[in-house]
C-alpha cells in the first residue's frame, strides 16, 4: 500500500478529532437542574424525556421523569436550553436554563398518538436513487433488516443472507474464513462474465471486483469476500432489486441484480453508547473416514498383484517393508495417521463492536469501532478485521443539508498455500489421500523422533505439488492477504424549493491497497534447495483510487387534490477507476525466514519474476426517471438510463437502458371495498426493463503490442498480440416481470408472487477461434443468447399476537430455469476427455442449460466372466463369426481395454460391446431446482425463541471427493468404502476391485453424481433482554443476552462432506464439483448487547 493512503487516513481521522475536540472545548462544568412534569390536572408523567439541548438543537443529554413526573438532570452548559416530549401531549422546547434550577412544567394533551406514529411510519424500499413507500414500488424488490440477523456470526452480511430472499441462492464458496460467497439473483445471467450482483453502498456502487491481471483474489476455488470490508454491525438494511425495471436504473454492472445497503446513521436524542460481543467456537467438520496403515498396505499390494499377477515386492519399496532393524524406514512408514484430524482444530470467533449515535434538529452522527477475529477450523487459515465508520449528517437550514460517511477497513486474511487454482490439490484434499502409514513428524535413523516435519523430497505417491506433508504445509507455508481500504463521501443536498425542487451532490473516494503475500518453505515441499518451488517468495500489490460523483434533481410538485402524485428524478453519475499492480516473485532464498521476493535468490533465474501494471476505467451514466400516481390505485415508473464505458470501442460506447413498471391496486377500486374488514393489500405489478454488462477487460479496442521472450543480435522482437476489437458491444439484460401483492388480516397475512423472464443478448464470448491466416489465434465476440425464466413465492405471517405472546413465520421459494438458445459456431463447445479416468465432458449446447455435464452410466461391477460378455439390444450374446463370445471393450479400437470380473460396468447405451464416445448420456446440471427458506420466530414477554431453515433442491453435484477416494488407483489412501470392494468372482458389490494404475474403474458417471439437495436448520437462537425497571437500576439503557447455534443439522442424502456447493471460479464449462474444501461447521455462538 503507498504512503498516500497512509497520509489521507491521517488527514481525515485528524480532521474527524479537531472537530470533536472543538465541541469539548464548549463544555462547562455541570450543576444539577430539578424539578416535575405534570398534565393539565397537576398529575405526574411517567416517562416523560427531559433533554438538554444547546444553540444547534444538538441534544447534548436527557433523563426520563419518574412514576410521580420527577426528574433530576446534570446540566453541561447553563446556556443551554431543556425541552420535554413523550407520545400523546404536546412537546415543550426552549426553556432557558441560565440561573434557573427548578422547572415545573405543565404539559397539554396533543394529537400525536401511538397510531398514528405507527401510520405514518411506512416501510420504505429504496432502491438507491428514488427511494418509494413499499406499498407503491411498481418493481420486484425485497428488504432485510439487518437487525433481524444481528444473533449470527457472519464476516460478511451476505452470509447471513442466505436462503431469507425468494429469487436470491446464495452459496458458500468455502468454511474457511474470509472465503467468498456465490450471489445468484434469478440465476446465471452471463457465461464468460461476471455473475455477481452490484452493490450499492449508502447510494454508491462499491468496487468488489480485483483486476483480472491481479490473481491473488481467485488463487483458489475460495474466491475473495466481496463485502468482507463491511462490517455487520453498520448495517441497518439491505435492499435487493431483482426484476430489470428496478435495475435499470443502474444501467452498468447491473444486469445480474442489486443489493441496496444502507448503513446506520445518527438519530435525534440524547447520546446512545452500545456495546455488542459476540463470541463462538466452531466444531471440527465431520471427515470421511478413511483407511488406517493396516488397511491401507493390505489395499496397495492386492491393487497391485490384481494388476501384475504377483504381489508387491516390498523389500524394495521401503515404504511398506516394515523391518524393525531398519529403524528410520520403519519409523516413519509403520503409523497410523489421521490427516484430517491432523489438520483440523477448533475453531474460535470473536466480534466486539462499539458505537455512539445521536444529535438533534441540526446536526445527527453515529460512529462506531468494531474488532473481529476468527481462528479457522482448518489449520493455517485465520482472519482479522478492524473497521470504523463515522457518519455524519448536519442541517445547516431548512434548506441546506451536509452529510458526511468516513469508513476504513483493516483486513488480515491467512490462507492455506495452494499451488493450483482449480482447488484440486488443496490442503483437505491432500490430507485425505496422504498414505496414512508415513508419521507427521521425522524419525532419525536410530529411530529417535524429532521436531523436524517428515517431508521426503519424494516417496512412492510423488513429489510436490502431487503430495506434500499437509500439517508441514499449514502451520509453515504462507498465504496471507492483507488489505486496507477508506471510503471518504460527502453529500450537499439542497431544496431550490422546499417541498417541490431538491438538488443533491455526491462525491466518493475510495482508496484501497491490497497486498497478497506468499512462502512456501522447504520444509513444506521436501525438495531439494535447487528447485524453484524451495523458499518460493511473492509478494503482489494492488493500489486501487476510485472517485465517483452522483448529481440529482428530485421533483416533487404539490397537485390541488391528492388524486395525484408525481415524483422524478434526473441524475448524472461518473466513475473513474484506476489500478496499480506490483508483482514479485523468486525462489531459492538462503533461509526459510527471509521471506521476501527481494532477497537475492541462491541459483539465477529461478523462477523471478518481476511486473507491474496500470489499468484504469472510466465510465459515465445519466438516468431520467419518474413515478406518477393517482388516486392511490394506478402508479406508472419510467425511466431512461443511459451508459458510457471506457472498455468498449467509440462506436459501440454508448448504451441505453429503458425501464416501464406499473401497479394497480385492485383493493383500492370501490368495487373492493367490501374486502375493507380484512383486505389490506392486493396489486397486480407489471415491469419491462433493460440492464447491462460491459466486457471484463480494458482496452480491448486498442491493437496491442508484446515483445517476444528471446533476442536475437541482443534485440527483441516485437507482434501485434491481440485484435483491435471496434465491435465489441455491450452485453444486455432484457427483462419481463409479473408481480402479486395481498396483505390481509390487518398485514398479519403477506403474500408477494413473481413470474418473471430474463434474456441475456449478445453474450460475451472471448477467445473464440479464428483462422490463424490473418495472424491472430483468438478474438472476442457478442454471439450468445441464455433465458432464466421461473417464480418466487414468499410468506410472511404473524399467526398469533397479543400483549406478551409473538408467534411469527415466514416462508419463501424460488424456482429459476436456465437454458443456452445461441452460442457462436467457432466456440469451444464441449470440454472433457471422456477415455481418461476422472473426467467428465461438459458441453455448452442449445436448448441445454449452462452448467450441464455428461458421462457413462454406472451400472455395478462384473461379479464374473460371464456377465462381461457382450449383448445386443435384444438382449442376446454378441458372438464372432466362429460363435465365441465377445466380450465387453473400452474405448475400441483406440484402446482396446477388455473388461474382467470384478471391473466397473457401464450401460452399453447402443449395444455394440463397447463403451465409449457413443454411450455417453446427459447426467445432471449444477443449477437447484428450488431454493428458499423459512423460519418461525416466538417471543414471550423479554424472551425470544428464533429459527431459520434453508434449502437447495434437486441439483447435481461430481464428488470428486468420493471419485479420487474410491479409485483404488494409485498410492493414495481411500475411503473405508473401498472395504467393500469386489476381491474375488461371484462377490456381489458396487465397489469395484483394486487395480494398480490400469483399467477404467472411475470414469466420469453418474456413480459420483449425487443430488445435492439438502435442508439445513441454518440457526436457532434463544435471546433474553432485561426488563426496563432492571435496567435503571442499573443505570443502562438496554440489556439482552443470546445463545445461538449455526448449521445445527443438515439432512440430505450426499454422501460428501456437505452438500453446499457451488458453481465456482470462472471457467465456462464449470460444474457444481466436491473438491474438499472446507465445510460448513457448526458455530455456537454467546452474545451480549448492552446500550448506556
Amino acid at each position: 500500500m503507498n504512503i498516500r493512503l497512509h497520509y489521507i487516513i491521517y488527514c481525515l481521522l485528524l480532521l474527524c478529532c479537531c472537530g470533536i475536540t472543538a465541541h469539548a472545548q464548549d463544555a462547562q462544568q455541570g450543576i444539577t437542574v430539578t424539578g416535575k412534569v405534570t398534565d393539565k390536572e397537576g398529575k405526574g408523567i411517567h416517562g416523560v424525556s427531559v433533554t438538554e439541548v444547546d444553540a444547534d438543537k444538538r441534544i447534548i443529554r436527557g433523563v426520563s421523569t419518574d412514576v410521580d413526573g420527577n426528574f433530576a438532570i446534570r446540566i453541561s452548559n447553563v446556556k443551554n436550553k431543556l425541552a420535554f416530549s413523550i407520545i400523546g401531549f404536546q412537546d415543550v422546547e426552549g426553556m432557558a436554563i441560565n440561573s434557573r434550577r427548578t422547572f415545573n412544567v405543565s404539559l397539554q394533551p396533543g394529537s400525536k398518538s401511538m397510531e398514528e406514529v405507527i401510520v405514518v411510519a411506512q416501510k420504505k424500499i429504496d432502491n438507491g436513487m428514488l427511494p418509494v413507500s413499499d406499498r407503491n414500488m411498481t418493481v420486484a424488490a425485497a428488504k432485510i433488516n439487518a437487525k433481524d440477523m444481528e444473533e449470527m456470526q457472519a464476516a460478511s452480511i451476505d452470509q447471513a443472507l442466505q436462503g431469507r430472499v425468494s429469487g436470491v441462492d446464495i452459496a458458500a464458496n468455502s468454511g474457511d474464513p474470509g472465503a467468498g460467497m456465490q450471489i445468484r439473483i434469478r440465476g446465471t445471467s452471463s457465461i464468460n462474465s461476471s455473475n455477481d450482483p452490484l452493490i450499492v453502498v449508502d447510494g454508491m456502487p462499491y468496487e468488489t471486483q480485483i483486476p483480472t491481471d491481479f490473481n491473488f483474489g481467485t488463487a483458489d476455488d475460495q474466491g475473495y469476500a466481496s463485502l468482507l470490508n463491511i462490517a455487520p454491525s453498520d448495517i441497518k438494511d439491505i435492499t435487493i432489486l431483482k426484476d430489470a425495471a428496478a435495475t435499470a436504473v443502474w444501467g452498468s454492472r447491473a444486469a445480474n441484480g442489486v443489493l441496496v445497503i444502507n448503513t446506520k446513521r445518527g438519530a435525534k436524542g440524547k447520546p446512545v453508547l452500545s456495546y455488542t460481543f459476540k463470541g463462538s467456537l466452531s466444531a471440527k467438520p465431520q471427515a470421511i473416514p478413511m483407511l488406517n496403515g493396516y488397511q491401507y498396505a493390505t489395499l496397495v499390494q492386492e491393487a497391485y498383484m490384481n494388476r501384475n499377477g504377483v504381489p508387491l515386492n516390498t523389500q524394495t519399496v521401503n515404504e511398506f517393508k516394515y523391518d524393525p532393524n531398519d529403524p528410520y524406514w520403519y519409523k516413519n512408514y509403520s503409523n497410523n495417521t489421521d490427516w484430517i484430524k491432523a489438520i483440523s482444530r477448533l475453531g474460535t470467533i470473536q466480534d466486539h463492536n462499539i458505537s455512539m449515535t445521536g444529535g438533534g434538529d441540526k446536526a445527527r452522527y453515529y460512529a462506531s469501532l468494531g474488532y473481529f477475529s476468527q481462528v479457522g477450523v482448518t489449520k493455517g487459515t485465520d482472519m482479522k478485521r478492524i473497521s470504523t465508520r463515522i457518519n455524519l449528517d448536519y442541517n445547516v437550514s431548512d434548506r441546506l443539508r451536509f452529510r458526511t460517511d468516513l469508513s476504513f477497513a483493516y483486513t488480515n486474511n491467512s490462507r492455506n498455500f495452494v499451488n493450483s487454482k482449480d482447488g484440486q490439490d488443496n490442503i483437505r484434499s491432500i490430507a485425505y489421500t496422504k498414505m496414512p502409514n508415513m508419521g507427521i513428524y521425522e524419525y532419525d535413523e536410530y529411530g529417535n523422533l524429532t521436531p523436524n516435519y517428515f517431508s521426503p523430497a519424494v516417496n512412492i505417491q510423488g513429489q510436490y505439488p502431487n503430495t506434500y506433508n499437509p500439517v508441514a504445509m499449514a502451520n509453515s507455508a504462507e498465504n496471507r492477504i492483507i488489505t486496507q481500504r477508506v471510503i471518504p463521501k460527502f453529500n450537499i443536498q439542497y431544496n431550490l424549493k422546499p417541498g417541490v425542487w431538491m438538488a443533491t451532490m455526491d462525491v466518493q473516494f475510495d482508496i484501497s491497497g491490497t497486498k497478497n503475500k506468499q512462502f512456501l518453505p522447504q520444509i513444506a515441499t521436501g525438495r531439494p534447495w535447487t528447485e524453484a518451488v524451495v523458499n518460493q517468495a511473492y509478494d503482489g500489490d494492488n493500489d486501487g483510487f476510485n472517485v465517483q460523483t452522483k448529481t440529482a434533481v428530485v421533483y416533487t410538485p404539490k397537485f390541488k387534490n391528492d388524486d395525484h402524485s408525481l415524483v422524478a428524478l434526473a441524475n448524472l453519475m461518473t466513475y473513474d477507476n484506476k489500478s496499480i499492480s506490483y508483482q514479485a516473485q523468486t525462489s531459492n532464498t538462503p533461509s526459510s525466514d527471509l521471506q521476501d521476493p527481494s532477497v537475492p535468490s541462491r541459483v539465477n533465474g529461478a523462477n523471478s519474476n518481476l511486473s507491474a501494471t496500470t489499468k484504469q476505467t472510466r465510465t459515465a451514466g445519466a438516468l431520467i426517471n419518474a413515478q406518477y400516481g393517482y388516486k392511490d390505485r394506478y402508479m406508472f415508473n419510467v425511466g431512461i438510463r443511459g451508459d458510457a464505458n471506457s472498455r468498449l470501442a467509440p462506436n459501440n460506447r454508448y448504451g441505453l437502458f429503458p425501464s416501464l413498471s406499473t401497479r394497480w391496486r385492485i383493493s383500492g377500486e370501490p368495487f373492493m371495498q367490501h374486502t375493507n374488514k380484512w383486505l389490506d393489500e392486493l396489486s397486480l405489478r407489471l415491469s419491462y426493463g433493460q440492464s447491462g454488462n460491459a466486457p471484463k477487460n480494458d482496452y480491448t479496442y486498442y491493437n496491442k503490442y508484446s515483445n517476444f521472450d528471446w533476442n536475437y543480435l541482443d534485440e527483441s522482437g516485437i507482434y501485434s498480440a491481440n485484435m483491435k476489437l471496434n465491435n465489441l458491444k455491450w452485453e444486455t439484460v432484457i427483462g419481463q416481470n409479473l408481480g402479486v401483492n395481498l396483505a390481509m388480516l390487518k398485514n398479519r397475512v403477506i403474500v408477494d408472487v413473481e413470474v418473471y423472464r430474463n434474456r441475456t443478448r449478445d453474450l460475451f464470448f472471448y477467445n473464440l477461434q479464428t483462422a490463424g491466416i490473418n495472424g491472430y489465434s483468438k478474438v472476442d465476440m457478442n454471439v450468445g443468447t441464455m433465458d432464466n425464466q421461473g417464480w418466487e413465492l414468499s410468506i410472511n405471517t404473524v399467526p398469533y399476537k397479543n400483549k406478551k405472546w409473538l408467534v411469527e413465520f415466514n416462508f419463501n421459494i424460488s424456482r429459476n430455469e436456465n437454458m443456452i438458445r445461441e452460442i457462436s459456431e467457432y466456440y469451444p463447445i464441449e470440454k472433457g476427455n471422456i477415455s481418461t479416468n476422472g473426467q467428465y465432458k461438459t458441453y455448452m449446447q442449445v436448448n441445454n442449460p449452462f452448467g450441464s455435464f455428461y458421462g457413462f452410466r454406472y451400472k455395478g461391477v462384473y461379479k464374473d466372466l460371464s456377465e462381461t460378455v457382450a449383448h445386443n439390444e435384444k438382449g442376446g450374446a454378441i458372438t464372432t463369426p466362429s460363435g465365441q463370445p465377445v466380450y465387453m471393450r473400452f474405448n475400441y479400437p483406440a484402446t482396446d481395454y477388455v473388461f474382467q470380473p470384478g471391473d466397473a460396468k457401464y450401460e452399453d447405451v447402443n449395444h455394440d460391446g463397447t463403451i465409449d464416445y457413443r454411450d455417453i448420456v446427459y447426467l445432471g446440471n449444477s443449477n437447484p431446482m428450488f431454493t428458499g427458506g423459512f423460519g418461525l420466530n416466538v417471543g414471550y414477554g423479554n424472551l425470544r425463541l428464533s429459527s431459520f431453515f434453508s434449502f437447495r433442491y434437486k441439483y447435481n453435484i461430481v464428488n470428486a471427493t468420493e471419485m479420487k477416494s474410491t479409485s483404488m488407483y494409485s498410492y493414495d489412501n481411500q475411503s473405508t468404502t473401498v472395504l467393500q470392494r469386489w476381491r474375488k468372482e461371484g462377490d456381489v458389490t458396487n465397489v469395484p476391485r483394486a487395480l494398480f494404475q490400469t483399467g477404467y474403474n472411475w470414469l466420469g458417471s453418474d456413480r459420483y453424481v449425487e443430488n445435492g439437495s439438502f435442508l439445513r436448520f441454518r440457526t436457532v437462537t434463544l435471546r433474553y433482554t432485561l426488563e426496563k425497571r432492571l435496567t435503571d437500576k442499573l443505570h443502562i439503557k438496554s440489556l439482552s443476552s443470546y445463545l445461538t447455534v449455526e448449521n445445527l443439522f443438515t439432512w440430505t442424502k450426499y454422501t460428501g462432506q456437505d452438500p453446499e456447493v457451488s458453481l465456482r471460479g470462472s471457467d465456462p464449462f464449470r460444474v457444481a464439483t466436491d473438491n474438499s474444501m472446507t465445510p460448513p461447521v457448526k458455530t455456537i455462538t454467546l452474545g451480549l448487547t448492552a446500550s448506556f
